[in-house]
Protein backbone atom coordinates (compact mmCIF):
# COMPACT_ATOMS: atom_id res chain seq x y z
CA UNK A 1 0.00 0.00 0.00
CA UNK A 2 1.25 3.34 -0.98
CA UNK A 3 0.63 5.28 2.41
CA UNK A 4 3.11 8.49 3.07
CA UNK A 5 4.86 8.37 -0.42
CA UNK A 6 3.39 11.30 -1.93
CA UNK A 7 5.80 14.28 -3.66
CA UNK A 8 8.96 13.80 -5.44
CA UNK A 9 12.44 13.56 -3.80
CA UNK A 10 14.21 14.98 -7.02
CA UNK A 11 17.09 13.15 -6.43
CA UNK A 12 18.30 15.09 -3.24
CA UNK A 13 18.31 14.80 0.50
CA UNK A 14 14.75 16.27 2.44
CA UNK A 15 17.26 19.73 3.56
CA UNK A 16 18.85 20.10 0.01
CA UNK A 17 15.31 19.70 -1.16
CA UNK A 18 13.74 22.25 0.91
CA UNK A 19 16.31 24.59 -0.03
CA UNK A 20 15.68 24.16 -3.65
CA UNK A 21 11.86 25.04 -3.02
CA UNK A 22 12.57 28.21 -1.24
CA UNK A 23 15.28 29.63 -3.63
CA UNK A 24 12.77 28.82 -6.14
CA UNK A 25 9.60 30.54 -4.80
CA UNK A 26 12.09 33.34 -4.27
CA UNK A 27 12.62 33.58 -7.28
CA UNK A 28 9.06 32.91 -8.66
CA UNK A 29 7.54 35.90 -6.63
CA UNK A 30 10.41 38.58 -6.89
CA UNK A 31 10.50 37.69 -11.37
CA UNK A 32 6.74 36.37 -11.23
CA UNK A 33 8.02 34.01 -14.08
CA UNK A 34 10.34 31.41 -13.95
CA UNK A 35 11.47 28.40 -16.30
CA UNK A 36 12.37 25.01 -14.48
CA UNK A 37 11.97 21.29 -15.19
CA UNK A 38 8.46 19.94 -14.89
CA UNK A 39 9.09 17.71 -11.90
CA UNK A 40 10.24 20.53 -9.63
CA UNK A 41 7.14 22.84 -11.15
CA UNK A 42 5.03 20.21 -9.94
CA UNK A 43 6.58 20.65 -6.41
CA UNK A 44 7.26 24.40 -6.17
CA UNK A 45 3.43 25.24 -7.12
CA UNK A 46 2.15 23.79 -3.70
CA UNK A 47 4.57 25.41 -1.59
CA UNK A 48 4.70 29.24 -3.28
CA UNK A 49 0.60 28.76 -2.74
CA UNK A 50 1.10 28.03 0.71
CA UNK A 51 3.40 30.96 1.09
CA UNK A 52 0.92 33.62 -0.92
CA UNK A 53 -1.97 32.38 1.44
CA UNK A 54 -0.06 32.94 4.41
CA UNK A 55 0.60 36.74 2.75
CA UNK A 56 -3.09 37.45 2.54
CA UNK A 57 -3.42 37.43 6.45
CA UNK A 58 -0.98 40.40 7.23
CA UNK A 59 -0.33 39.52 10.48
CA UNK A 60 3.39 39.99 12.37
CA UNK A 61 2.84 36.10 12.92
CA UNK A 62 2.43 35.27 9.00
CA UNK A 63 5.29 37.42 8.07
CA UNK A 64 7.52 35.79 10.21
CA UNK A 65 6.35 32.56 9.10
CA UNK A 66 7.08 33.46 5.73
CA UNK A 67 10.36 34.85 6.59
CA UNK A 68 11.25 31.51 7.91
CA UNK A 69 11.21 30.28 4.22
CA UNK A 70 12.22 33.29 2.09
CA UNK A 71 15.08 35.37 3.48
CA UNK A 72 14.87 38.23 1.39
CA UNK A 73 13.70 41.62 2.74
CA UNK A 74 12.67 43.00 -0.09
CA UNK A 75 10.85 39.98 -1.98
CA UNK A 76 8.68 39.34 1.47
CA UNK A 77 7.60 42.94 1.03
CA UNK A 78 6.54 42.72 -2.14
CA UNK A 79 4.73 39.57 -1.50
CA UNK A 80 2.91 40.99 1.31
CA UNK A 81 2.40 44.65 -0.16
CA UNK A 82 1.52 43.94 -4.08
CA UNK A 83 1.01 40.21 -4.42
CA UNK A 84 -1.29 40.01 -1.71
CA UNK A 85 -3.60 42.48 -2.63
CA UNK A 86 -3.40 41.14 -6.30
CA UNK A 87 -5.22 37.66 -4.79
CA UNK A 88 -7.57 39.17 -2.44
CA UNK A 89 -10.40 37.84 -3.33
CA UNK A 90 -8.94 34.80 -5.19
CA UNK A 91 -9.24 31.65 -2.81
CA UNK A 92 -6.74 29.33 -4.31
CA UNK A 93 -5.13 28.62 -7.70
CA UNK A 94 -2.31 31.63 -7.54
CA UNK A 95 -0.16 30.17 -10.17
CA UNK A 96 0.02 28.33 -13.47
CA UNK A 97 2.16 25.80 -15.35
CA UNK A 98 2.74 25.48 -18.59
CA UNK A 99 4.31 23.06 -20.45
CA UNK A 100 7.74 23.68 -23.07
CA UNK A 101 8.72 20.48 -24.26
CA UNK A 102 11.88 18.20 -23.44
CA UNK A 103 15.21 20.06 -23.07
CA UNK A 104 18.19 19.31 -25.51
CA UNK A 105 20.87 17.49 -23.95
CA UNK A 106 18.91 14.87 -21.19
CA UNK A 107 15.59 15.60 -23.02
CA UNK A 108 14.08 16.61 -19.36
CA UNK A 109 10.59 17.38 -20.01
CA UNK A 110 10.31 21.68 -19.00
CA UNK A 111 8.06 23.94 -17.68
CA UNK A 112 7.22 27.66 -16.70
CA UNK A 113 5.60 28.74 -13.62
CA UNK A 114 3.99 31.93 -13.45
CA UNK A 115 1.57 33.99 -11.65
CA UNK A 116 -1.76 34.20 -12.69
CA UNK A 117 -2.00 38.06 -14.01
CA UNK A 118 1.55 38.08 -14.84
CA UNK A 119 1.70 40.22 -17.98
CA UNK A 120 5.32 40.37 -19.31
CA UNK A 121 6.85 43.75 -20.15
CA UNK A 122 8.31 43.96 -23.69
CA UNK A 123 9.63 47.69 -23.66
CA UNK A 124 12.63 46.99 -22.19
CA UNK A 125 14.05 45.84 -25.40
CA UNK A 126 16.26 47.78 -27.11
CA UNK A 127 14.92 49.46 -29.84
CA UNK A 128 16.49 48.42 -33.42
CA UNK A 129 19.28 51.27 -34.18
CA UNK A 130 18.21 50.87 -38.23
CA UNK A 131 14.61 52.08 -37.53
CA UNK A 132 16.23 54.70 -35.40
CA UNK A 133 18.26 55.98 -38.23
CA UNK A 134 15.54 55.89 -40.84
CA UNK A 135 12.98 58.14 -38.52
CA UNK A 136 15.75 60.62 -37.93
CA UNK A 137 16.48 60.52 -41.75
CA UNK A 138 12.41 61.13 -42.00
CA UNK A 139 12.74 64.22 -39.59
CA UNK A 140 15.79 65.91 -41.08
CA UNK A 141 14.74 66.64 -44.30
CA UNK A 142 15.96 66.05 -48.05
CA UNK A 143 19.17 67.03 -47.46
CA UNK A 144 20.09 64.29 -44.45
CA UNK A 145 18.37 61.44 -46.94
CA UNK A 146 21.01 62.16 -49.61
CA UNK A 147 23.96 62.27 -47.27
CA UNK A 148 22.96 59.37 -45.74
CA UNK A 149 22.50 57.49 -49.03
CA UNK A 150 25.84 58.38 -50.36
CA UNK A 151 27.44 57.29 -47.46
CA UNK A 152 25.49 54.07 -48.12
CA UNK A 153 26.33 54.03 -51.72
CA UNK A 154 30.15 54.19 -50.59
CA UNK A 155 31.48 50.77 -50.11
CA UNK A 156 34.10 50.23 -46.91
CA UNK A 157 37.07 49.56 -47.61
CA UNK A 158 38.65 46.32 -47.69
CA UNK A 159 40.69 44.93 -44.67
CA UNK A 160 43.06 42.95 -46.93
CA UNK A 161 44.08 46.06 -49.09
CA UNK A 162 44.68 48.41 -46.03
CA UNK A 163 46.83 45.98 -44.45
CA UNK A 164 48.75 45.87 -48.12
CA UNK A 165 48.73 49.43 -48.20
CA UNK A 166 50.01 49.62 -44.83
CA UNK A 167 52.71 47.06 -45.16
CA UNK A 168 53.83 49.05 -48.60
CA UNK A 169 54.53 52.63 -46.61
CA UNK A 170 56.14 50.64 -43.72
CA UNK A 171 58.83 49.24 -46.33
CA UNK A 172 58.78 53.05 -48.14
CA UNK A 173 59.58 53.91 -44.44
CA UNK A 174 62.32 51.36 -43.83
CA UNK A 175 64.56 52.20 -47.09
CA UNK A 176 63.85 55.95 -47.01
CA UNK A 177 65.93 55.38 -43.19
CA UNK A 178 68.47 53.07 -44.27
CA UNK A 179 69.01 55.76 -47.68
CA UNK A 180 69.91 58.46 -44.81
CA UNK A 181 71.82 56.05 -42.44
CA UNK A 182 73.85 55.43 -45.16
CA UNK A 183 74.48 59.24 -46.01
CA UNK A 184 75.45 60.69 -42.79
CA UNK A 185 78.35 57.55 -42.03
CA UNK A 186 81.69 59.08 -43.26
CA UNK A 187 83.75 57.70 -46.25
CA UNK A 188 86.20 55.20 -45.59
CA UNK A 189 90.26 56.41 -46.03
CA UNK A 190 91.52 54.71 -48.72
CA UNK A 191 94.09 52.17 -47.23
CA UNK A 192 98.12 52.21 -47.98
CA UNK A 193 99.76 50.33 -50.56
CA UNK A 194 101.44 47.26 -48.93
CA UNK A 195 105.44 47.54 -49.44
CA UNK A 196 107.49 44.97 -51.99
CA UNK A 197 107.91 41.60 -50.01
CA UNK A 198 112.26 40.63 -50.49
CA UNK A 199 113.22 37.49 -52.31
CA UNK A 200 112.96 34.68 -50.58
CA UNK A 201 116.19 32.15 -50.07
CA UNK A 202 114.55 29.56 -52.54
CA UNK A 203 113.92 32.07 -55.68
CA UNK A 204 118.01 33.63 -54.81
CA UNK A 205 119.14 29.60 -55.05
CA UNK A 206 117.11 28.40 -57.96
CA UNK A 207 119.03 29.79 -60.99
CA UNK A 208 122.14 28.30 -59.61
CA UNK A 209 120.16 24.51 -59.87
CA UNK A 210 118.89 25.67 -63.42
CA UNK A 211 122.60 25.75 -64.01
CA UNK A 212 123.54 21.97 -62.84
CA UNK A 213 120.68 20.29 -64.80
CA UNK A 214 122.02 21.74 -68.14
CA UNK A 215 125.49 20.44 -67.13
CA UNK A 216 123.85 16.74 -66.85
CA UNK A 217 122.47 17.08 -69.83
CA UNK A 218 125.64 17.91 -71.83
Amino acid sequence: MKHRVVGRKLGRSSQHRMALLRNLSAALFERERIITTLGKAKELRPFAERLLTLSKRETLHSRRQVLRHIHDRNVVAKLFDTLSARFAERPGGYTRIIKLGPRRGDNAEMAIVELVGYEPDFSKKKADPKGKVKAKAAKGGASEEASEKEASSKKPEKKSEKKSEDRAKAKAKDKAAKKEAKAAKPAKAAKPAKPAKPATKAAKASPAKTVKKSTKNK
